[in-house]
């Protein structure tokens, strides 16, 4: 998928939906982000700890434009983990680097989340 950014929604264990920006990549059933070095509040990321409780996760893309016609949405919704080894986190790494110039020179350090899709939906403008 060529778009640039992903709307990231979580929930924890109370139920409170937490959404974010990411950065991702689709690697075949996955999608794969990366916990980076742009500047954060914190490093103890509520949506890590909102997949360590609930795994279940959506991601959303769209595309909005005056013209209706060229409107579209892409929701994928999954289970999510976090993936730490390092043997486990290179492949997603270097699909992250491949799509992002600005990971060619400091890839991502951090953790790794890869959600396995189960269910893709989407809408587009120009649909019939």
């Amino acid at each position: 998928m060529a778009a640039r950014v992903a709307r990231l929604a979580t929930s924890g264990a109370d139920g409170v939906p937490h959404l974010v920006p990411v950065t991702f990549a689709v690697v075949s059933d996955e999608i794969v982000f990366a916990i980076d070095h742009k500047p954060k509040s914190t490093n103890d990321l509520r949506r890590l700890r909102n997949i360590g409780a609930n795994p279940a996760v959506s991601f959303l893309v769209d595309e909005y434009d005056e013209d209706w016609t060229r409107l579209w949405w892409v929701r994928a919704d999954g289970v999510a983990r976090v993936l730490s080894a390092a043997a486990d986190r290179a492949g997603p790494v270097r699909r992250l680097r491949e799509k992002y110039p600005q990971y060619q020179d400091r890839p991502p350090a951090g953790v790794v989340v890869a959600t396995t899709v189960s269910a893709w939906h989407g809408w587009s403008g120009s649909a019939p």
